[in-house]
């Protein structure tokens, strides 16, 4: 399993995959450079999958679909869904992050530094 998505954030997932006005909705999860320590999360929904660059994978009734170059850098992450007075978001914890910005939004493995953002 490339991916670990607790209880609270399936619940959620699935409520915005109703959200969405395609039937062939996949949850397309992986990373860009960027940020403040060189990559950061992508995560939303997309219809289209090609065969060639992507990998896709049923992580409890959720259709899950990442770049395949990805897969190095995200294996083993896990995606939570946190609800605090202030509202909710996802969080993302990856193993492979040996850095972390103090926002947790953008990080770097050992093998990939991505491309920081100057302006952080």
């Amino acid at each position: 399993m490339i991916l670990n998505i607790t209880e609270a954030a399936n619940h959620r997932i699935k409520e915005m995959l109703k959200e969405e006005d395609s039937s062939n909705a996949h949850l397309r999860f992986g990373v860009k450079g960027g940020g403040c320590s060189g990559l950061s999360y992508a995560m939303g929904f997309e219809d289209e999958i090609n065969e060639e660059l992507d990998t896709t994978e049923m992580l409890d009734g959720i259709p899950v679909v990442i770049y395949t170059q990805d897969i190095p850098i995200v294996e083993g992450t896990t995606i939570d869904f946190k609800e605090n007075m202030m509202g909710g978001g996802f969080t993302i914890d990856n193993p492979n992050a040996i850095v972390s910005c103090g926002c947790g939004s953008s990080f770097k493995t050992a093998t990939n530094a991505g491309t920081p953002d100057p302006n952080c």
